[in-house]
């Protein structure tokens, strides 16, 4: 990481672009992380010092410019090449060589795209995200639930479509709440505590399952993150999709084959403490 003391006319956008980043949202998210609580900021401020990463991950990727230079560079090779009539039996030979090694490396690419395509992911084990599921920010107090505007179509879970049980996409960005989702932001500390929380997601959520989507749009795992602007990492809280046991449910229930799954529970009364009520017991 180094430092860099903003000048007037700066701003997020061009500092991107002046130390090769991807955007101005890696910018701005890694300056809120690692700057001091007072340092947090939309935009820079002429003469405060900005937080500029140096990790290559960060960066722009340069690959696909020098990529379409080289094949341009191989395209008028090719055109020159082909200007000559009898080309000599030391070229022919340096072509065929080149061709062998060409396909070669072809071939083990796609081995290598095999294997990494039958392996397991992150994901394997972990539950899709619905509306009624929560989430937490490292800065933040409060857990607000989802508010699903990406679609209307798919549900998980739930055949009766229950807007709680729509599937969360990578482009479901409000909360609800939608005022001050997390409470208040330990970002901003005050003498009487904190101020309030400014949510402002950064692009849209990362680790997403790509493999299933709604619309076009990868949908939400456990494991999917979401950045803040003000300098928050947002993680999932609770996957929402709880299974659910009524009264009658835990009424008909084998009371030996209860009290073997939970031996530290009298399952006799506990029938009994669910008689009359209505509640809903989440597992």
């Amino acid at each position: 990481m180094k430092n860099y003391v903003t000048q007037k006319g700066d701003t997020f956008s061009s500092l991107a672009r002046q130390f090769k980043l991807k955007n101005e949202g890696v910018l701005k998210t890694y300056h809120n992380l690692h700057c001091p609580p007072e340092d947090v900021m939309q935009e820079p401020v002429p003469g405060k010092t900005i937080c500029i990463p140096e990790d290559p991950q960060l960066m722009a990727n340069e690959t696909q410019t020098q990529n379409i230079s080289d094949a341009s560079q191989e395209e008028t090779t090719d055109e020159i090449s082909s200007g000559e009539e009898n080309p000599s039996e030391e070229q022919i030979k340096s072509e065929e060589q080149s061709s062998e090694k060409t396909n070669q490396q072809s071939d083990k690419e796609e081995k290598k795209d095999t294997k990494e395509g039958s392996g397991s992911t992150p994901h394997e084990g972990k539950y899709f995200i619905v509306q009624k599921g929560t989430v937490k920010c490292n800065q933040g107090f409060k857990f607000p639930k989802f508010k699903v505007t990406s679609h209307q179509k798919h549900y998980w879970n739930d055949e009766e479509g229950n807007a709680d049980y729509l599937a969360v996409t990578e482009d479901d960005l409000q909360l609800d709440p939608a005022a001050q989702p997390f409470g208040q932001c330990k970002l901003k500390p005050t003498s009487g505590g904190y101020l309030p929380c400014a949510y402002a997601p950064a692009g849209k959520w990362q680790k997403t399952y790509e493999k299933v989507k709604v619309m076009e749009k990868s949908c939400l795992t456990e494991i999917s993150e979401l950045m803040c602007s003000t300098g928050g990492k947002i993680t999932i809280l609770k996957h929402g999709q709880q299974s659910e046991t009524s009264k009658s449910q835990v009424g008909k229930a084998n009371t030996q084959e209860q009290q073997v799954y939970n031996p530290v529970i009298d399952f006799d009364a506990f029938k009994e403490d669910t008689k009359g009520t209505d509640e809903l017991y989440y597992s």
